[in-house]
Parts: structure tokens; sequence; C-alpha cells
């Protein structure tokens, strides 16, 4: 892939401001020279592009004064400037906008959940917008986090585009319309600031022929705290919502309980207020995490979304090279669209899904269809939606297998024992009282149990208080790790606990970081032998990563995993008494799903 040659000199330059930045310990003084830089920069920018154009206005006032840090880096910051203004604008407003972010202390960045968008994604996302029949000429848009302007500014372009040559002989109304019709919200003051410059030099050559400048457009303000009145809603909200947990104050936490469940995320509260400020057909289009796909903490999220705002059409990020490197893995584009009223469940509602995939410097991203999912009717299970052509078959397959784990007669739960909290019952060996304590490390990849307490912090022997007797596992159950990576071979790994072990020690702890699956009813309708070899298998780790959205593997989703007939669950277990070869295990399990 060929690198624009200006590009990579900004590059450059901004790896050399950053290590500067890293030198500056107290965060107060990093914020001020994060700002002094990215501020002569982008006012060296705005006075090219006003030359180029033969205008001498000057750049817009920042909202909030602020101290210009004393540095020795000024004509460095100029020369950025300088860069921007021969780049391509798409490119430029980005680069700014990771200069920015870039010089940030990291808890700063951190707190406000600053992540800017590639061009590629952005044009993606309004690319999907207009394919759903979006008029731009007419409708009102909002970013609800706009700092930068990542998507402000190509909305205002997109707005400039749809008005006809005749439209274009009043460019004092186009401005006046523009204006009216597109509006952000921002948290932090210069951020927002470089939003509002962005946008104008986006519009700059309309701005001079109508000899007037850009109205103030965009608002500093908390956006949690900023829910639409009666009649000012929008047709569609888009952009890059801030994704970081977050604890709410109380009223905020009551406001938004709707589509909370445990702790919160900032994302998830955005999509909340996206709909809330979104007029009926309307349209909510965020760059978003894969994560509220599955999952408990995001479950009143799907619910809601299902019933007011259900998506229509989905992009995957599939990978990351090149236009998409400084994107998180788990990522997707999602075009929701506004119901006015709240959806029918009795009916199937169809989503739309593609694969997007980065293609070179002359095609940025090329986006192929992968099919189309149903909503589940069950508004808080997950979402089973296909990455792959290949898979909507066994989808099609999964909607039509009723059995859970909970039909075979077990209960998942959680590791009840967190270690940090026990540390002085602990024990490196085993002495009277003590039981083994059972680590995520004793389940090896291969479905074996190892019992093993090597890593750090790890101890192998707890001592229960009297009080503590339920910290104690003394029946046969399978032991599944909590937490996976997309990269590793097998998401679901786990183990049976054998009645040997406890036998030998009289019973066990099960650390938090492990699920345990006990058999409710005795006898259950699978043995635990039975169900663990299942879940390790290779058809059950392509459900699995169908469900799940995040690196959790929660008991929530554990519990939604569709599982075989009770007939074929039963030949299952007798291939496995009778220690039928792997190969022969994993093939059958794949007939009962595909």
């Amino acid at each position: 892939m060929r690198t624009d040659p200006l590009k990579s000199k900004f590059n450059i330059k901004k790896i050399e401001l950053t290590a500067e930045a890293e030198k500056i310990e107290q965060p107060e003084l990093r914020n001020k020279f994060a700002r002094s830089i990215c501020k002569i920069a982008l006012t060296e920018f705005w006075s090219e592009i006003c030359r180029k154009n033969g205008c001498s206005w000057k750049i817009f006032d920042p909202f909030t004064p602020f101290e210009d840090s004393s540095f020795s880096l000024k004509s460095e910051a100029h020369e950025l400037g300088s860069i921007l203004a021969k780049l391509p604008f798409s490119e430029s407003s980005y680069l700014i906008g990771t200069l920015y972010t870039a010089l940030l202390p990291h808890e700063t960045q951190a707190n406000f959940g600053a992540y800017y968008t590639p061009p590629a994604l952005v044009d993606r996302l309004i690319e999907m917008v207009s394919d759903e029949g979006f008029d731009w000429k007419k409708s009102e848009v909002m970013d609800l986090s706009c700092g930068g302007g990542a998507f402000l500014s190509p909305v205002a372009l997109q707005m400039l585009v749809s008005y006809s040559a005749q439209d274009r002989e009043n460019p004092k109304q186009i401005v006046e319309l523009i204006s009216h019709r597109l509006r952000g919200f921002e948290i932090d003051p210069f951020a927002a600031w470089m939003s509002q410059v962005l946008v104008e030099i986006a519009l700059l050559q309309t701005c001079i022929a109508a000899k007037t400048r850009l109205p103030v457009i965009v608002k500093v303000c908390d956006t949690l705290e900023e829910l639409p009145t009666k009649g000012n809603e929008v047709d569609l909200i888009i952009g890059n919502p801030p994704y970081k947990k977050i604890t709410l104050p109380p009223h905020q936490r009551k406001i938004f309980s709707r589509s909370l469940y445990g702790h919160a995320n900032l994302y998830g509260i955005f999509t909340d207020i996206g709909i809330r400020w979104t007029k009926p057909e309307g349209f909510i289009a965020y760059v978003t995490p894969t994560s509220f796909l599955g999952g408990q903490y995001f479950k009143s999220l799907r619910a809601l979304i299902s019933q007011q705002a259900p998506p229509v059409t989905m992009d995957f990020i599939s990978e990351r090279k090149g236009v998409f490197e400084d994107v998180l893995q788990e990522t997707m584009l999602v075009v929701y669209k506004r119901t006015g009223r709240t959806q029918d469940t009795s009916s199937d509602h169809k989503v739309t899904v593609h694969d997007l995939k980065s293609n070179g410097p002359e095609r940025p991203v090329v986006c192929e269809k992968i099919g189309s999912f149903i909503l589940p009717r069950g508004r808080e299970e997950p979402w089973v939606i296909p990455k792959a052509p290949d898979q909507i078959k066994l989808i099609e397959n999964l909607r039509r297998m009723r059995n859970r784990i909970a039909h075979f007669g077990f209960e998942i739960n959680t590791g009840q024992l967190v270690w940090n909290r026990h540390k002085k019952q602990m024990r490196s060996e085993k002495s009277d009282g003590s039981y083994p304590l059972i680590w995520a490390e004793s389940i090896l990849p291969d479905g074996r149990f190892n019992f093993s307490a090597k890593r750090r912090n790890h101890l192998p022997f707890l001592v229960p208080a009297k009080n503590q007797e339920f910290l104690v596992t003394k029946k046969p159950c399978v032991l599944v790790q909590r937490t996976t990576a997309k990269e590793q071979k097998r998401r679901i790994i786990a183990a049976t606990l054998p009645m040997e072990f406890l036998s030998n020690y009289g019973g066990a702890v099960v650390e938090n970081h492990v699920n345990i699956i006990r058999q409710r009813r005795n006898p259950s309708l699978a043995s635990p032998e039975t169900l663990a070899a299942l879940l390790n298998s290779k058809t059950m780790d392509k459900v699995f990563r169908l469900i799940s959205g995040s690196v959790a593997v929660s008991a929530f989703e554990l519990n939604a995993l569709p599982l075989p007939r009770l007939n074929d669950m039963k030949n299952l277990e007798k291939l496995i008494l009778n220690s039928t070869p792997t190969d022969v295990i994993e093939e059958e399990i794949r007939k009962m799903y595909e």
C-alpha cells in the first residue's frame, strides 16, 4: 500500500511530538501542551486554506480561553498545519484529531473516551445511511460526541452536494439551512472548538460566496445531561460514541435505567440517548464495539434497541490492516431505524449484514454482503449474527434448536471465591481444613483438568471459615474458563472436575475466573463428561463465536447456547463411554448442528 509522503511526514512529526509530550509528568501541563500544539497547527491550517481562497478571515475563537504552553516546538506545530493544508480535507481533519489524542495524557483520553474515526469508516457509515433512502437535503442531523468533527464535516459536505446547481446560486441560504440542520454536542471544549473550525473549513468556499461566517453549530455540554424536549428530535444521529465503563450518579442511573444492567458503558448510554433524540422513522448510525451483541450486562440495551430502534443493516470489520489500523478489532458499523411504536415481536425482523475490509489506497474499503439474520423474539437474548456466508445455514439451524443447558438438568454459576478478598486464608501447602483452590490455569486447552497454581499470586489451597462451607464443591461438575480471546484456538475451554480428585481432598474451592456447571438434578439427562465434550468441540466453538461479542465467557452466554436433541445427546454419551476417537465425535457433533 503506497503511503502519501506528506502524510508520512505528518506522522513522523506526530511521533516526535508525542515523545516530547510523554516527558511531561504533570497531566495539566501535558493538556496545555497538547492544546497549544494543536491550536497552532489548526490555526496555520485555517490560515493557509483561507489564503488559497483569497480570504483573510480570522479563525473562530475557542469556546473556552486557555493558557498557551510555553515551549520550543512552535515551528513544528506550524509545519504540521502547513502539511494539513496540502492534504485532502478528509485526511487533514482526521490527522489533526489523532494528533490531539496522541498528545493528551492517557487519563484525559480515557476520561473523554476519545478515539477518532478513520475517513473510510465515516464514508462507509454515511453510505449505509444513504442506502436507506435518507434525505440529506431536508433532514436534521446531530452528532452527540462530535469532538474533532470526524462526522460533522463530512455530513456538512454531504448536505452541500445534495443541493442542485440552482440552489447553489443562493449560497447564503445554503449556509443558513445547513447551520440550522446540523449540530453537535461535545464535552471537551477544545475538541468542540476543533469541530466548529473544521466544519467551517469544509464549507469555506460556500461561506465566502455567501459573505458570511458559519454560525455556531457545536454546543459544549455533557451529552448525558442534554435530553430532548418534544419536537426537538432530529432525523439522524450519527457518530462514534465514546467507549468506557462509567459509574453514573444516581439521577443519571435512574434516567437510563431502561438500558442498564450492572455496570454502565458510555457507548450503551449514547445508544439510549441516540434513540431518545431520533424522530420516529429516523435513523441512528454508529461506529460501535460488538460487545453489546451478547452478554448479560447488555441484555437491557438489546431489549431497548429491539423494541424502539431495531437495526436495519450492519458491517463487521473483519481485519484492521491498512485504513483500520487504529480501530479496535471487535468493531462494527450499524444503522438502526427508530420505530414510531414498540416493535412487534410476533413477526420476524431481518437485518442485513456485510463484511468490511481494507482494499488498498485506490479503493480504501471493500464491502461484501454476508447475508442476513433475524432478531431473536426474546428481546434480551444474544444476537446470533453471521460473520461469513458459510455460517448462514448454521444460524438457521440454531434458531430451530430449543434445548439449552438447563434442559439437561444443569445450572451455571461463577466461582464464588474472589481471591484478593481471602488472601489470609490461602496456603502454599495442604493443611488441616484446607481445600484445593481451582484457578482457570487448571483447565487445559485440550479439555483436561490438571490441578495447578503456578501463576503470579496463585496459591494452591484455601482454608474456608466456618461460615464459608458454601464455597466448597463436593460433586463432579464442568469447569469453564471465564475469559478467552478471539485469537485463541477455542473460545470455550472446559474440563470436568473428577470425582477421584474430589474424593482425595474432600472437595474443592473454585476461583471467580471459572464458571461451574453443576448437576441441578440427579441424575441429569447428560453426564458432565458428555457436556464437557460438547462444549470443547469445534462446532460449539463456531456457535459461541456467533453469540459472543467480547472476551467474556459468562454464565449468561453459556446458558444461551443451543444444545442438540435429547436423543442426539444420548448417542453422544454412548460414543464417549466407548472411548470413540475424537475426530469421530467431532463429526457427530457437526452433524447435530449443521
